[in-house]
C-alpha cells in the first residue's frame, strides 16, 4: 500500500482474574473456551486502535485515489445490517464507477464495518467475545489487507448461475491469498438484490481504484 502508514498503536497489558497476563490470540491454545466466555466481553478498550487504522486508511484513500468523500452518519445506511451504536460513517467512493466503493462504520464497540461494492459488510471483529479471543494486530491487518485488495482490482461479487439465490464473494491478492463467502439473496434487502443484478460488473470484477495524477514539478524560467 504504497505511502500508507498505520498509525503507532498502543501497547497496553491486560491481565485475567489471577494477574495473569492476556495473549489475545492464543488464550486457548491449551484447551477448549470456558462456556462463560461466549457470553463474555472484556477489556473492550483494546478494540479502540480499529478506529485509528480506519482514519489512517480513509486519509490514504483520499490522499491517493481519484475518489468523493461522504462523511455523514447517514451513509452507515450501507451497510445490510446497520449497528445501533455508529459513531461515525465515511462513504469512499472511486470517480471511476467500475471501481468497488467502500464505507466504513466506526462503532461505539470499538469497531470497524466495512462495507464493500454492492452487497458484503466485513466486520472488524466479527464477534469481539473472550471466546472468539481476537488479537487485534491481526484485526488491524484483516482490515488493511481488505482495503488493499478492494482498491487493486482483487474483489470479485457475482450472483451464482440461474435462478441467482446466492450472492458470492472473492477477495484476491496474488502472491498472499484470498478469501471467499456467499450469502442467500432472500436474506438480503429485495431492493439492494434487484440493483446489484444490474449494477454488478460483467463478469463480477471490480477494477482497480485510478490514482490521482502526479502535481506537476515543472518550473518556468
Amino acid at each position: 500500500m504504497s505511502d500508507y502508514r498505520r498509525p503507532t498503536l498502543p501497547t497496553e497489558i491486560y491481565r485475567d482474574d489471577q494477574g495473569h497476563p492476556i495473549d489475545y490470540g492464543n488464550r486457548w491454545n491449551e484447551g477448549p473456551q470456558p462456556d462463560d466466555a461466549y457470553s463474555s466481553v472484556s477489556n473492550l478498550q483494546r478494540f479502540t486502535p480499529l478506529h485509528a487504522v480506519a482514519d489512517a486508511l480513509i486519509d490514504w484513500l483520499q490522499s491517493t485515489f481519484e475518489v468523493i468523500v461522504e462523511q455523514d452518519p447517514v451513509v452507515a445506511i450501507d451497510l445490510l445490517h446497520m449497528p445501533n451504536d455508529v459513531v461515525r460513517a465515511v462513504r469512499v467512493v472511486p470517480r471511476d464507477r467500475t471501481a468497488a466503493p467502500l464505507t466504513f462504520v466506526l462503532t461505539k464497540f470499538p469497531g470497524v464495518y466495512l462495507h464493500a461494492g454492492a452487497l458484503h459488510d466485513f466486520h472488524f471483529p466479527v464477534c469481539g467475545c473472550d471466546a472468539c479471543d481476537d488479537n487485534v494486530e491481526n484485526l488491524t491487518e484483516d482490515l488493511e489487507w481488505t482495503v488493499r485488495t478492494v482498491v487493486s482490482g482483487g474483489y470479485f461479487e457475482r450472483f451464482d448461475p440461474w435462478p441467482g439465490r446466492w450472492i458470492e464473494y472473492q477477495l484476491n491478492e496474488s502472491g498472499v491469498g484470498g478469501r471467499s463467502g456467499r450469502s442467500r439473496t432472500n436474506e438480503l434487502p429485495d431492493e439492494r438484490v434487484k440493483l446489484a443484478r444490474t449494477g454488478l460488473p460483467p463478469d463480477g470484477q471490480w477494477l482497480p481504484w485510478q490514482e490521482l495524477a502526479p502535481e506537476s514539478t515543472d518550473t518556468v524560467d
